[in-house]
C-alpha cells in the first residue's frame, strides 16, 4: 500500500499527548466530561477554496475524533450568500476527501440551522438581551470606540422590547432596504473588549443563497452563528485558531444567555503562517480574479487543489502537518518544511524515470545505425518491490544541455571533449567532436564513441569515471512539455513591506515552461495520480487538466534539494 493511502495514526508518544489541545481533550476524557465523548467540526466558509491552513485545521480536528474514537463534523458556515458557491461546497468536500479523512453521515451546514437561529434571536429579544440598531455602518463602528477608549450606546439601544420584536419581523419580511437595520446583542459597550460591545448578531441582505433560495433576506453573522451551531450538534471541542481568542468571551456568553442544552468548550491554537506565500482568501482571490494565476487550483498557489495537481501527496500534507504540530503563539513556518515533507514522501514512493528538459542531440558513431536494445533498470534504487522496466537505447540520443560544457571548470564532472562519462544503466562515452550550427555557431550536436564492453554502465577495466547522466533515446522518445513551476512569491513574507502591495512581491520566474522535453517511454501511459522523480531533475506528475490525447504536460512538484537556500545564501 502506498504511504497517501493510509489514515493518520493517533499523535501520541510515550504515552503522552504531543499538543497541549490533545493534553485537554485527554484530561477531559479522564474525567469523563461530555460523557467521555469527542465531537469536532472543521467549518470552512464556502467562499473559496481551502489551503494549505485548512489542511492544518482538517488534519487537527478530524485527527483528535479519529484518535478518541469520536466523529468530525464538516460543517459549511454559508451565512454570507454574496460569496458563496455551489462549486466551493464541492471543491471543499473534495479536498478533505483527498487528505484521508470522511465526515460519514455528518455533513451540516449553516443554513440548516437558520429557523433555529432565528428563534433564539426572538429569544435574546424578549429577554432584553438583543436590539434592533438602526445606525448605518459607519456610525456603529464610531459607537464602538477603540482599544483604548469605551463605546458609546446606540441611540436606538433603548427600544421597547415589542418595537424590536416589530422591526426584527419586518427585517424577515424583506420591508427594509440593506443598511437600514441590524439586530444587536446589548451587552456592554464599555468593555475592554470590542467584541462585546454589542456586537452585530443580524444584518439585511436581499441576495438569494444556494441552498434556502429566497426565503431568507437576513442572515445572520459568523460570531452569533458558530457558537449556536456548535450547540445544537453537541460538539465538544470547538478548535479555532488564535484570532478567534478575543471571540470567546461573546461565544460563552451566547451559550449561557440562551442557556442552550450542550456547551462547548472553544479552544485556540496558533494559525499556519508559510514563507513565500499568502494565507489570507481575499488575497488568494485578487491574484485569481486579476489574472496572476490560472485559477484555484494553479500549481504555485497554496491550495490544496493547486498542490494535488503540483504533485503533493495526502500523506505529505498530512505529515507536514505533524511536523509543525501545534502552538499557542503566531510564528512563521519556513517553506523547506513543506516541501521537504513531499520530498521525503516521494523519495520512497515514486518510481525513478529519465527525462531530458532541454536536450542536447548525441550521435555514438561507433554504435551500428540501426541497432536498438532493451535495458533493464530498476524502477528504484533502494526498493526492489517496485520493479523493473526496459529502457530503448540505440545510436541516437539526448542529454541535457547543461551537462555538456566546452571548457569545463576544475569541478565539473560531466560531458566535456574528450572526457568520458557514464550513460545512467547503459554504457560509458566520450565525446570526440561537436557540430555546431553554421550561421549562430550554436552547439547543436555532439559525436561520442562508446565502448562496447561498459554494458550497464560499468568499467570494465576498473578506470575510474565520476560523471553519471540520464538520456533519452531519440527514436524512442516522448515529446512533452514540462512546466518548472517555483515559489509564488520573491520575499519571505510579502505582506511585511507595508508600501508595497503584496503583488509587487511576486516572482516573474515563478513559472518556466519548456515545450520540447524529451521522456522515456514508459512515461506514455502515466495518469495525474502517479508521481515520478524524474532523474537528477527533481519530482513531477502528469497535469492531467492541461494534457490530451497526443500532449502530454507535466510539472515540476519540487526539486531534489532546497535550491532557494542557495539562492538566499548568496543575496
Amino acid at each position: 500500500m502506498h504511504k497517501e493511502e493510509t489514515l493518520p495514526q493517533p499523535l501520541v508518544r510515550d504515552g503522552q499527548s504531543r499538543d497541549f489541545i490533545r493534553a485537554i481533550i485527554a484530561e477531559d476524557r479522564k474525567k469523563n466530561k461530555h460523557g467521555g465523548r469527542v465531537i469536532t467540526r472543521f467549518p470552512p466558509e464556502p467562499n473559496g477554496f481551502l489551503h494549505i491552513g485548512h489542511a492544518k485545521s482538517i488534519c487537527l480536528n478530524f485527527g483528535v475524533a479519529l484518535e478518541n474514537d469520536g466523529v468530525c463534523h464538516l460543517r459549511f458556515d454559508d451565512t454570507n450568500p454574496c460569496k458563496e458557491e455551489i462549486a466551493y461546497v464541492e471543491s471543499i468536500q473534495r479536498d478533505v476527501k483527498w487528505l484521508g479523512f470522511d465526515w460519514g453521515s455528518n455533513l451540516f451546514f449553516a443554513s440548516d440551522y437558520f429557523d433555529q437561529l432565528y428563534e433564539y434571536a426572538i429569544k435574546l429579544i424578549k429577554i432584553g438581551k438583543a436590539y434592533v440598531c438602526s445606525l448605518t455602518a459607519d456610525e456603529i463602528r464610531e459607537y464602538r470606540g477603540t482599544l483604548t477608549e469605551p463605546g458609546k450606546n446606540s441611540p436606538y439601544r433603548e427600544r421597547s422590547v415589542e418595537e424590536n420584536l416589530d422591526l426584527f419581523s419586518r427585517m424577515r419580511a424583506g420591508e427594509f432596504p440593506e443598511g437600514t437595520h441590524v439586530l444587536r446583542a446589548k451587552i456592554d459597550m464599555s468593555s475592554g473588549n470590542i467584541n462585546m460591545r454589542d456586537p452585530v448578531l443580524y444584518r439585511i441582505l436581499h441576495s438569494s443563497h444556494h441552498r434556502t433560495g429566497d426565503k431568507w433576506c437576513i442572515y445572520p453573522m459568523y460570531d452569533y452563528t458558530h457558537p449556536i451551531s456548535d450547540a445544537i450538534e453537541n460538539i465538544t471541542h470547538s478548535l479555532c485558531t488564535l484570532e478567534f481568542e478575543d471571540h470567546r468571551p461573546f461565544y460563552d456568553w451566547l451559550l449561557d444567555t440562551l442557556q442552550t442544552p450542550s456547551h462547548p468548550q472553544q479552544i485556540e491554537f496558533a494559525r499556519l503562517n508559510l514563507t513565500y506565500t499568502v494565507m489570507s482568501k481575499r488575497k488568494l482571490l485578487k491574484l485569481v480574479n486579476e489574472g496572476y494565476v490560472s485559477g484555484w487550483d494553479d500549481p504555485r498557489m497554496l491550495t490544496i487543489s493547486g498542490l494535488r495537481r503540483r504533485g503533493y501527496t495526502p500523506n505529505s500534507l498530512r505529515s507536514f502537518c505533524e511536523t509543525i504540530g501545534l502552538a499557542k503563539r503566531e510564528s512563521r513556518v519556513e517553506m523547506g518544511v513543506l516541501e521537504n515533507a513531499v520530498r521525503d514522501d516521494l523519495n520512497d514512493t515514486a518510481p525513478r524515470a529519465m527525462a531530458v528538459l532541454r536536450p542536447l542531440k548525441i550521435v555514438i558513431t561507433n554504435y551500428p545505425q540501426e541497432q536498438e536494445e532493451e535495458l533493464v533498470i530498476d524502477n528504484h534504487p533502494k526498493i526492489p518491490e517496485m520493479g523493473q522496466r526496459t529502457v530503448p537505447f540505440c545510436r541516437e540520443i539526448y542529454i541535457e544541455q547543461d551537462d555538456f560544457m566546452e571548457n569545463p571548470p576544475k569541478k565539473f564532472f560531466r560531458l566535456a571533449p574528450g572526457r568520458e562519462v557514464r550513460l545512467r544503466a547503459a554504457y560509458l562515452i566520450t565525446c570526440d567532436s561537436i557540430i555546431r550550427d553554421e550561421k549562430t555557431g550554436k552547439i547543436v550536436e555532439l559525436h561520442c564513441t562508446y565502448d562496447p564492453a561498459s554494458r550497464g554502465g560499468s568499467s570494465p577495466d576498473g578506470r575510474k569515471v565520476k560523471g553519471t547522466l540520464h538520456w533519452v533515446s531519440s527514436r524512442h522518445a516522448i515529446n512533452a512539455e514540462v512546466r518548472l513551476y517555483d515559489r509564488l512569491f520573491m520575499v519571505e513574507n510579502p505582506e511585511a513591506d507595508k508600501e508595497k502591495n503584496f503583488i509587487a512581491h511576486l516572482n516573474p520566474e515563478s513559472l518556466l515552461p519548456l515545450t520540447n522535453c524529451k521522456l522515456e517511454q514508459s512515461l506514455l501511459n502515466a495518469d495525474d495520480t502517479n508521481r515520478f522523480q524524474f532523474e537528477r531533475l527533481g519530482y513531477f506528475c502528469l497535469d492531467s487538466l492541461e494534457s490530451a490525447p497526443g500532449r502530454l504536460v507535466f510539472n515540476r512538484t519540487v526539486t531534489l534539494r532546497d535550491s532557494w537556500e542557495k539562492i538566499e545564501k548568496k543575496s
